[in-house]
Order: structure tokens, then sequence, then C-alpha cells
């Protein structure tokens, strides 16, 4: 199961296995109030822990244990060279001792992991490593606020790579990605993440201060109305008068500055190759008749991710609901695909 956490709600997604594929088994999302977290810190523990308890009883699902997500902004991450050949726990000590040059807190105060992504191109005697940190306290918070709602936390994932891991899968169904590169634009409240996929690896990934949480607090402040119910009223054509010329369209045009900002800021990267095609994920991007709109501004194939598209549903999940939030979902999958690695 996987449990996404942000300044908005908390997200559970559990799969299961269908012969090579992948069954979603259970989904609830819970709105959390304003102020539970700040800046990624939990500010109100017992209100999170209650948001938890009743997200996961409507999930319906007897699994107490989920893959969690720090941050990317609370982690140090590296990439090292290591000598091949290092038996495991050499390797350990050798990783930990190269992490005291890259990370500006005593040892002692750091959670520390690490994978080797194979030998280094061109020279088989060394290794890369790619090395992961963050302060032991971002994870003991999350472990604690769990057990708080009865739960545990059996993997403390990085957002980065739990995206990475979601983007890879939704590649594998794209049949532009064995032609060239795929971008995926990833909006959450306060932070865009903008990566790209070519040849089975993410070669780029950038993170932008642009997110949902302004028009989230518009929409509750003059209209009453959350996003998602903003969204069925602009698809029903149902909308308050003023709420589209006021709020929808102004928040549509910056986050098409945000993506002619990200796509111009890849172009002169040394990593910069054509792209194939778009994928829009978060909150921000079911606004009707976006993925055209950017489609139209940047001349690429631009579409909804879905990671559902190639899986199947159980019956006790609203088929519906997890398909309208689909691109919303995309750290929750990517965490519960952390399972199966």
């Amino acid at each position: 199961m996987g449990l996404d956490i942000n300044a908005t709600s908390v997200t559970f997604l559990a799969l299961g296995r269908q012969g090579q594929g992948y069954r979603v088994e259970a989904y609830a999302r819970e709105p959390l109030a304003p102020n539970t977290l700040l800046d990624q810190h939990t500010a109100d523990p017992e209100a999170l822990a209650a948001a938890l308890s009743r997200a996961w009883l409507k999930t319906g699902s007897r699994l107490k244990g989920a893959a969690v997500a720090v941050a990317g902004e609370a982690l140090i991450s590296k990439l090292i060279e290591m000598p091949a050949g290092l038996h495991a726990d050499e390797l350990e000590q050798q990783v930990r001792l190269e992490a005291g040059q890259y990370i500006p807190y005593p040892l002692e105060e750091v959670a520390i992991d690490f994978e080797v992504l194979g030998t280094l191109p061109g020279h088989p005697q060394r290794l890369q490593v790619l090395l992961v940190a963050c302060r032991s306290e971002r994870v003991e918070a999350l472990e604690a606020v769990l057990a708080l709602a009865g739960l545990t936390a059996r993997v403390v994932d990085t957002e980065p790579l739990a995206l990475e891991r979601c983007l890879l899968m939704l590649a594998a169904d794209l049949p532009a990605a064995a032609d060239g590169a795929v971008a995926l634009l990833d909006m959450g409240p306060n932070l865009t993440r903008f990566s790209v996929l070519h040849g089975q690896r993410v070669i780029y990934s950038r993170e932008q201060l642009f997110g949902s949480w302004p028009l989230l607090e518009a929409l509750q402040r003059r209209y009453a109305l959350t996003l998602d119910a903003a969204l069925l009223a602009q698809r029903q054509g149902r909308l308050p008068q003023g709420c589209a010329e006021e709020l929808l369209q102004p928040f549509e045009q910056e986050l098409l500055q945000q993506v002619a900002r990200a796509l111009q800021q890849f172009a002169t990267s040394p990593q910069q190759q054509p792209l194939a095609q778009l994928l829009l994920a978060g909150d921000g991007s079911c606004l009707a008749g976006l993925a055209r709109r950017v489609e139209d501004e940047t001349g690429i194939t631009a579409l909804l991710a879905n990671p559902f598209r190639s899986m199947t549903v159980s019956a006790q999940v609203d088929a519906q609901a997890l398909n309208e939030q689909a691109p919303s979902l995309l750290l929750a999958c990517g965490l519960a695909l952390r399972g199966f690695d």
C-alpha cells in the first residue's frame, strides 16, 4: 500500500499482482484541515493521524503497513563512485565514509541509504552509486504519525524516486516512448516537478516553486468549493458565475507559462532531447481542455497521466473516482509499486 501525504490530503492506494500486470485493490482519499502540514513538517500530528485513520477505514483494506515518502527538498542526493568487487559490508562502510563529504550534519543524525546503479560507463572497475540521505527526524516523524493512526511505515522512500518508478511504468504503455523522450509535469500543492525519461531512465529532473495551493485557497475562500468540486462543475458547465474568469483561467495561463519555462530550461540543458510526448499530472492538470491547450502552445503531444490505464480494478474500488483523480495519484502509485521491487 502506498500512502501520499501532502498539504491538502492523504491518499491510500493498494496494488496487487494480476498475472504480469497490476490490480487496484483499495483506494481512498481524505482531505486535510488547513495548516495540518506546514512546509512538509507535521504541525498537528493528532489531526494528521485522525485523517489517516479515516482514509484507511474508507479503503476497506486490512493492510496496515504502507510505503511513505520524504519530500525532495528534504533530501540530499548524490551520485558517487565506488570500487567494483567490494563485498556488501565493505561497500556499505565505504559509502558511509564517502557520505561524510556531502552531508552537512553529524552522520548519527542522518538516515542514509544507497543503491548501486551499475558500472561506470567505460570504467568497469568503478561502480556508480546513488546516495540518498535526510535528517533522521523526518523519517521518525513519519513513523510516529503512522503509529498514532495504528499503521506502520514499512518503507520510507523518496518522492522523486517514487515518481520516477511510476513514470517508468507509464512510459512502458506509450508507443511514443520508443521513439523519443517522454516528459512528465507533476504539479503538487506547492511544487511542480518536471522530469524527462529517455532510454528507460530519467535523464533530467527539476523542481519549480509553483503549485495548486493558491488556487485551492481562492476557490475555498471565494466560492466555498474544493478543487474536485470545481473541476466537476467545470466539466458539467455549472461553475458559479465569475469563477472561471476570476480563478481558473488566470491559473491556467500561469500553468502554461510554467510549462513553457520548464521546456525552455530543458532545451538549454546538456541532457536535452526531442520530446515525443508530455504527460500532465497533479491536481491542477485536470482543468477541462488543458492538455489540448498545452499541445497547441508547445507543439508537443500532451495527455493526462493515468497510471491505471492497463490495470484492472477491484469491485470494492470506485472506478469512476479513481479514473477522475488518476493524474493526481502518481506518487501514491509509485509508492505502492515499491512493494514489488
